[in-house]
C-alpha cells in the first residue's frame, strides 16, 4: 500500500515552487469555503485548518474580498495575526456584489476602485501588505493597462508585493505583463476543466508566469464524496447553480469519478488524492490551491504532494477521465461570459 494512503501525512513538509519570482509552497490552501458557498461554516475549525496547513509547510493562503462579503479576509487575518511571517498572502479584487442581492455580480477594474479595494482588504486582513494581489475578473470596460498600472503603483508604495490575474485570456495576460510583471494567473484547472491548456498555459510559460489552479478537485466532486445532489447539504451553491451537478449531468459525471476511484484504489490512494496529484504533475510552475475548511481533508490534500506518477500512469488517468466526457459547463451562462477575457 502506498505510504500516503488516506490522510496519514505525518509532519510532511510541502516543497517549494515559484510563481514568477515569488516562492510559495507547491500546494496552497483555498479559504473561500470557510465563509461562504459550501454550506455551514465553523470559524474555529477553519482557523485550526489554516494553522495546520502552516504546520505542514503550506505557505500560500488564498482569499478574496468578495468571499462572504469580506468575512473571509477577516477570518484569514485573525488566523495569521501571530504568524504573518510564515504566510504568502493572496487576495483578489474586482467582483462587486450587493449584500441585499448576493447573486448579483458586477466587475470593476478602474483605478479608483482598485485603490479603494486594496485599502479595504488591507484593513480586513490586518496587514500592511498583500503578497499576491489578483484582479479577480477582467473588466471589459477598462483597459487592462489602466488596471495593472494602478496595481503597479501599489507595488511601488509597498502595499502589494506581486501581481496576479484570475481567469484572464492569453492576450490580456500578454498586455498586462507588458505593464508590470505578472507573477501568477489563477484559473480553474482539473481533470475535468482543461480548456486553459490550449492558450493560457503556453502564454504563461513563455512569459515566466506561474499558474495557480483553483478547484483542482472539481469543486470536491472528484473526491467521490458526493453521489447525489442531496449530499451537498443546505446552502451549498453546488446543488443550487452548478451546471455539472444538475440533474442529468450529475449522473453522467459520476461515471468519471468511478473510473478515477478504480485507478486510485490500485495506486493505494483516494480518488481526490489522485486527481490532485495529476494537477501537481502539470509542471513545477503549477501551484494548485484546493479549498477545504476541515483539517482532515487538508491533510489528505497535502499528502497528494508526495504521490509520484509515471508518464504511463498520467496517460492512464487522462484516458479514464477524458475532459470531453464531462457533462455541463463550469459555471452558469452569465458567469461563463466573465471568463477568458
Amino acid at each position: 500500500m502506498n505510504e500516503i494512503e488516506g490522510t496519514g501525512v505525518g509532519e510532511r513538509t510541502v516543497q517549494a515552487r515559484r510563481l514568477g519570482k515569488l516562492e510559495v509552497s507547491a500546494q496552497g490552501l483555498g479559504c473561500m469555503g470557510m465563509s461562504e458557498f459550501y454550506g455551514e461554516t465553523d470559524d474555529t475549525e477553519s482557523i485550526a485548518t489554516i494553522h495546520r496547513a502552516l504546520e505542514l509547510g503550506v505557505t500560500l493562503l488564498d482569499t478574496a474580498d468578495m468571499y462572504g462579503f469580506g468575512r473571509n479576509e477577516k477570518l484569514v487575518g485573525r488566523a495569521i495575526a501571530d504568524r504573518r511571517d510564515r504566510v504568502v498572502l493572496a487576495t483578489k479584487f474586482g467582483i462587486v456584489r450587493d449584500e441585499n442581492d448576493p447573486s448579483t455580480r458586477g466587475i470593476r477594474g478602474d483605478a479608483a476602485y482598485v485603490r479603494q479595494a486594496a485599502e479595504a482588504s488591507l484593513r480586513r486582513l490586518g496587514v500592511d501588505h498583500i503578497d499576491l494581489y489578483y484582479q479577480h475578473r477582467v473588466d471589459p470596460d477598462v483597459p487592462i493597462e489602466e488596471t495593472v498600472g494602478v496595481m503597479a503603483e501599489l507595488v511601488a508604495e509597498g502595499k502589494v508585493r506581486h501581481l496576479g490575474l484570475s481567469e484572464a485570456g492569453a492576450e490580456t495576460i500578454r498586455r498586462a505583463h507588458a505593464v508590470h510583471p505578472i507573477a501568477a494567473v489563477q484559473t480553474e484547472w482539473s481533470l475535468w476543466s482543461r480548456d486553459i491548456e490550449d492558450e493560457v498555459v503556453p502564454t504563461c510559460r513563455k512569459l515566466g508566469i506561474g499558474v495557480v489552479p483553483y478547484s483542482p478537485l472539481g469543486r470536491g466532486f472528484l473526491t467521490g464524496r458526493f453521489t447525489s445532489r442531496a449530499d451537498f447539504g443546505d446552502g451549498d451553491y453546488r446543488q443550487e447553480v452548478q451546471p455539472r451537478m444538475a440533474e442529468g449531468n450529475l449522473e453522467r459525471n459520476l461515471a468519471i469519478v468511478d473510473a478515477l476511484r478504480e485507478l486510485a484504489t490500485r495506486k493505494g490512494v483516494t480518488a481526490g488524492q489522485l486527481a490532485l496529484a495529476w494537477v501537481q504533475h502539470r509542471g513545477d510552475d503549477v501551484v494548485p490551491i484546493p479549498g477545504t475548511k476541515r483539517r482532515r481533508y487538508l491533510e489528505e490534500n497535502v499528502a497528494a504532494t508526495g504521490i509520484e506518477l509515471s508518464g504511463a500512469e498520467l496517460a492512464e488517468i487522462e484516458t479514464a477521465v477524458p475532459a470531453e466526457a464531462v457533462a455541463g459547463e463550469r459555471y452558469p451562462e452569465a458567469a461563463m461570459k466573465l471568463l477568458g477575457r
